[in-house]
């Protein structure tokens, strides 16, 4: 084994918090991380790590020296791309996570794309709805609606989701039409009711009109965690939805769901492509996110601020966060409109 090979592995086993979880995602053996570490100590004489049965810890001096290793690493991995052709068509693989309902409706179906522009990347997509350790299952960004919880991240504004209120006609023929959003409270109507992945609390209906602003429960005969079912359980007529137009428009045009609540509107909600701020922007990511901004900004254009000059759909600046080691990406409780709430 040569010095890159110990030193990715210790890098790997500081992030993971585990020689387990890093062997994994290095796709080698257990033993062999712990041969790797074994052999970076030695031959530093220097204690990286404190090993229980329970965890890994890292030690000051570790601390130090990771935080070398991965600047190291990072620049060995620009001179690498800038002898190469790598830098004009970026290649490699790229571990990315983005919720179901918006890789089924958006991603997934512009992949074609992309591979037709980058022909060289490989691209391992986790699609769920589920809250992402990035650091530690080695993901290089994710896509997130709401405002992410996590501090800890960089993350870059790249689109706004346009929400609205919607109802089956099997659903409306059973139950009737409401006609104000208060009925949703104090009625026999029902929602279907989207559960926090991160809270496992049901995530409100916020509406306004004309000042008057309502946040709303609502009651609710069955709750899911995932977007596309969320969308299943509405069109199947066992209560009202509360929609990014991305997945309600196609139905609502067959006919298949019907928009309430003329004149009360729903602020948008903000989409997130985020990654760990100790992680390299390599050529392959870096294109990614351009990419996926492109797309948003087709399906999702960002607002204007009033007096600004950004274009429409324009890609916001990354947003510098606070450092803190292994975190999860997580995103607020705001419902299935590509969210990992």
């Amino acid at each position: 084994m040569d010095r890159f090979d110990t030193l990715q592995a210790f890098v790997r086993v500081v992030e993971a918090g585990s020689f387990t979880k890093a062997a994994q995602t290095l796709h080698v053996s257990k033993t062999t991380v712990t041969q790797l570490v074994q052999q970076l100590e030695t031959r530093l004489r220097v204690k990286l790590l404190n090993r229980t049965t329970r965890q890994v810890k890292v030690t000051a001096d570790g601390a130090a020296y990771y935080e070398r290793v991965v600047r190291l690493l990072a620049e060995l991995e620009d001179a690498d791309t800038s002898l190469s052709s790598a830098s004009a068509s970026p290649r490699g693989r790229l571990r990315v996570d983005v919720p179901s309902p918006l890789a089924l409706k958006i991603l997934v179906p512009a992949l074609p794309a992309f591979h037709a522009r980058f022909p060289d990347i490989q691209l391992d997509l986790g699609v769920s709805d589920r809250m992402v350790d990035l650091i530690g299952d080695n993901v290089d960004c994710v896509l997130r609606g709401g405002e992410l919880a996590d501090s800890s991240l960089i993350a870059r504004r790249i689109g706004e989701l346009k929400l609205g209120v919607y109802a089956s006609p099997r659903y409306i023929e059973r139950a009737g039409m409401p006609v104000h959003p208060r009925e949703l409270e104090d009625s026999h109507h029902r929602v279907v009711g989207f559960l926090s992945v991160r809270t496992g609390k049901i995530a409100p209906l916020v509406l306004h009109d004309r000042g008057e602003r309502l946040e709303i429960q609502g009651r609710y005969v069955v709750a899911l965690d995932d977007g596309n079912a969320y969308l299943a359980a509405g069109l199947s007529g066992m209560g009202i939805l509360w929609l990014p137009r991305y997945m309600a428009d196609a139905h609502v045009a067959r006919g298949e769901l019907v928009p309430l609540f003329d004149g009360w509107q729903s602020d948008p909600m903000p989409m997130y492509v985020a990654f760990p701020p100790n992680r390299h922007i390599s050529a392959k990511l870096r294109v990614f996110i351009a990419w996926v901004g492109e797309l948003m900004a087709h399906h999702a254009p960002i607002a204007p601020l009033a007096g600004s000059r950004r274009g429409k759909g324009a890609v916001a600046t990354p947003i510098p966060r606070r450092p803190r080691r292994r975190k999860h990406a997580e995103a607020s409780a705001r419902g299935p409109a590509g969210t990992s709430s």
